[in-house]
């Protein structure tokens, strides 16, 4: 069996690949229908990573989520026509204690390894989880939902008993996702977002506060916080988070930023806070993500953060999606019909 892979060789640049599928191998064939883009594949696609990393990494097909129909299955764990979503994470050393994410000598599909941007994606059955009663466009940002999963499941893990107030820095789709899973996980608990975009913070409504970076009130506490801005704004959320929260809070670290970022070690020490970096995630996290994305009413708030764009069939619609992503403020899904 014949697959192509559509890999982006240079920024902005395509081209295909064409690879043979192994009938022997114990893997599960599945048929991409859904994906979304993620800003990592916009790095990747503009040329925003150094040089150095950019010759180490391509030619590579983009995209790391996705939801698919399974099309033959060698490992007879799935039924044929039955939908998934796909884990990019390719496990490495297996130690006790240690999350599938982190584990040394893994990796992740779209970052070294080829993503889904393929005609067919032969993937071993652990790293394939079935879904129904869900939109095939909002399970396509299952792997997206995965990853605040990850990041409260390691709070939960980690953080101090008093756990009434939570703050989220940042107004984009990490924030709104990772605000509806504390909203899920601490029905009880008080929940305020600071962005820097009011038309944004609008969709936040259900959260208990929501309030501008330079208007945060000076009197303003919280027991745990998460840094969900990446970039920039990553210096600015944690100088914030460090003077707001209380002593031995806990800070999840969720934004990207490709250069070093300052934090003021002395309140660091004097609060004893404890720093989490959380990033990707593993089974366990997608398994919790498809139960909680079932419900009716957590389809409805992520589909206020879904924009579906037209379905791609050729190179030049894939130029398409990666120019219309960045004039969406939330997340771009497409339909792969190539």
């Amino acid at each position: 069996m014949i697959n192509s892979i559509y890999q982006l060789v240079s920024p902005h640049v395509f081209s295909v690949k064409y690879q043979q599928i192994s009938r022997e191998e114990q893997q599960v064939i599945v048929r991409p229908e859904y994906m979304a883009i993620c800003h990592a594949d916009q790095r990747y696609y503009r040329g925003l990573r150094n040089a150095r990393d950019l010759a180490k990494k391509l030619p590579m097909a983009l995209i790391h989520e996705c939801a698919g129909t399974v099309i033959k299955d060698n490992s007879n764990t799935f039924s044929v026509g039955q939908r998934v979503v796909l884990i990019p994470n390719v496990p490495g050393d297996d130690i006790k204690g240690i999350y599938e994410n982190y584990a040394p000598n893994s990796g992740f599909l779209s970052s070294g390894k080829d993503g889904f941007m393929r005609e067919l994606v032969a993937i071993n059955p652990d790293r394939v989880v079935p879904y129904d009663n869900i939109l095939p466009s909002t399970a396509a940002i299952t792997e997206f939902v995965s990853v605040a999963m990850h990041a409260v499941s390691r709070l939960q893990v980690l953080a101090h008993e008093y756990r009434n107030d939570f703050v989220v820095f940042g107004d984009g789709s990490l924030a709104f996702v990772v605000s509806l899973v504390l909203r899920n996980t601490f029905p009880k608990a008080k929940i305020t977002v600071v962005g820097m975009t009011p038309k944004k913070l609008d969709l936040f409504g259900f959260v208990d506060n929501t309030y501008l970076a330079n208007e945060l009130p000076e009197d303003y506490r919280c027991d745990h916080a998460f840094e969900c801005c990446g970039g920039e704004g990553s210096q600015s959320a944690i100088s914030d988070i460090i003077a707001h929260i209380r002593p031995q809070g806990t800070i999840v670290l969720m934004g990207v930023s490709e250069n070093p970022v300052p934090i003021f070690t002395r309140m660091v020490l004097e609060k004893g806070l404890t720093i989490v970096g959380s990033s990707r995630s593993g089974r366990a996290d997608f398994e919790k993500a498809i139960a909680l994305m079932s419900g009716r009413e957590m389809q409805t708030r992520l589909s206020s953060i879904i924009q579906e764009d037209e379905p791609v069939r050729t190179i030049k619609d894939i130029h398409r999606v990666f120019e219309t992503d960045l004039t969406t403020p939330f997340k771009t899904v497409f339909r792969w019909n190539i």
